[in-house]
């Protein structure tokens, strides 16, 4: 089929390269012109494990342009996926879908089917229809189709095509059909509903996820009172199969471009609909909570950051992205900055990204090994493999080897036989310094 995906981010990029893979001609439109040159000659703009690799290979079957006119013209689906960021009340910016839902209904000439792949409100897709029927410029007629995406960061290709299942909610027969096709070689379930339904099971999806998040979180921090060890309860939980062992990793919050802005979005909205989430609620405040968890613990070993130089392994939201947004690095760094300490950092592939939102007192490091050479604290924000790989013996090149633990990378056990501190998530912490 021919497809035409607005949007060449995350989602937009993933959704485009997959179903090229799979035999459709698929056509990718940004306003970003710099960033279209650099796709047609096969960049890919974003860290994403096998993009690339599956972008080059099936770059026959991709077209990148800006001209978005000659681009929706006579094809037979149009995938808006652009993004849906959130306003100062918690809202969801809804411009750039209806934006692009005004191009499309300027430019069609043939009937096609619009699928909103973006992450919008219950109720939207109605509204994009009716935006579309307004603007629509030739007697031509258009479906809409919620279809939301279920793609992780740093595994996306892999969501996309071994996904655990594909929603599509349509009111029509004739779409469903067109979805179908669209999918027919994606072996996953494909579950039709109707429009509404299909985009709560987005927000219901996503804010359950982060319920868990936010709960073993707090278990986490009860926890370290009671002396309780929150990944031997974590396991002992996930065993039960009606809980399930995912998502029950206790850390400093969650963050990226869907948990914080879905839980927010869809708060908002039970609000607005005289209707409150409490749950949500919760979540919400919890993670804000738990993004400050080593700044707090930081304060049991220094009274002040004034001239302390702290070494900050990871700056990305989580590893096997570039992705910062929502990443506690964006908290944390800004406060210790502020209290007069010097900044050692290190992220595989987030460092360019984080220089455009923060600004101070800060070297960035290629190694883990370099960050930590004469700090007075660390601080782990990211598990990266690289993390992950050091040694204890590797922290002793610390000024003061104390090392607070946002994503719990290392057994406590191991930490006992050496000269350090050691003060993770959820874990009685280990400190042999005098």
């Amino acid at each position: 089929m021919n497809i035409v995906i607005a949007g060449t981010g995350y989602v937009g990029l993933v959704t485009a390269v997959v179903l090229a893979h799979v035999g459709h001609q698929v056509f990718c439109v940004d306003v970003d012109g710099a960033k279209i040159e650099q796709l047609k000659k096969g960049v890919c703009p974003i860290h994403e494990p096998a993009l690339p690799e599956l972008m080059v290979e099936n770059l026959c079957r991709l077209t990148f342009t800006t001209d978005y006119a000659a681009a929706y013209s006579d094809k037979d689906a149009i995938f808006i996926a652009v993004g849906t960021p959130e306003k100062v009340d918690g809202s969801a910016n809804l411009s750039y879908v209806y934006a692009v839902a005004e191009q499309i209904a300027a430019s069609v000439t043939s009937d096609c089917v619009v699928v909103v792949k973006s992450t919008v409100p219950i109720g939207t897709n109605e509204k994009v229809e009716q935006h579309l029927k307004k603007h629509l410029k030739r007697d031509v007629t258009i479906e809409v189709v919620s279809n939301p995406e279920f793609l992780s960061q740093g595994t996306a290709i892999k969501d996309m095509l071994h996904g655990s299942r594909i929603v599509v909610g349509t009111e029509s027969e004739s779409a469903r059909r067109v979805m179908a096709s669209i999918y027919e070689n994606l072996e996953q379930p494909v579950i039709f509903t109707d429009r509404r339904s299909a985009e709560m099971i987005k927000y219901a999806s996503n804010d359950f996820l982060a319920l868990k998040i936010s709960y073993i979180n707090e278990i986490a921090n009860l926890c370290e009172v009671l002396g309780a060890n929150v990944v031997d309860v974590a396991r002992g939980m996930g065993m039960d199969p009606r809980i399930g062992d995912k998502f029950l990793r206790a850390g400093i919050g969650y963050g990226g471009s869907c948990f914080p802005k879905d839980t927010k979005a869809l708060h908002w909205l039970g609000n607005f609909h005289d209707h409150e989430l409490k749950t949500v609620k919760a979540a919400i405040e919890v993670n804000e909570n738990q993004k400050l968890r080593l700044i707090k613990k930081a304060r049991k070993y220094y009274s002040s950051f004034e001239g302390l130089t702290v070494a900050v392994l990871g700056l990305t939201f989580k590893p096997g992205t570039d992705d910062l947004r929502e990443a506690p690095s964006l908290t944390n760094i800004p406060i210790l900055l502020d209290n007069g300490a010097k900044v050692k950092a290190y992220d595989p592939y987030g460092v360019e990204q984080f220089k455009r939102k923060v600004s101070g007192d800060i070297m960035y490091c290629t190694t883990p090994e370099e960050t930590l050479k004469d700090a007075d604290i660390c601080f782990i924000l990211t598990e990266w493999p690289e993390v992950m790989e050091l040694q204890p013996v590797h922290f002793l090149a610390m000024k003061r080897p104390i090392i607070l633990d946002g994503r719990n990378c290392y057994d406590p056990g191991i930490m006992e036989g050496y000269p350090l501190v050691y003060d993770s998530i959820g874990r009685t912490a280990v400190s042999n310094l005098d």
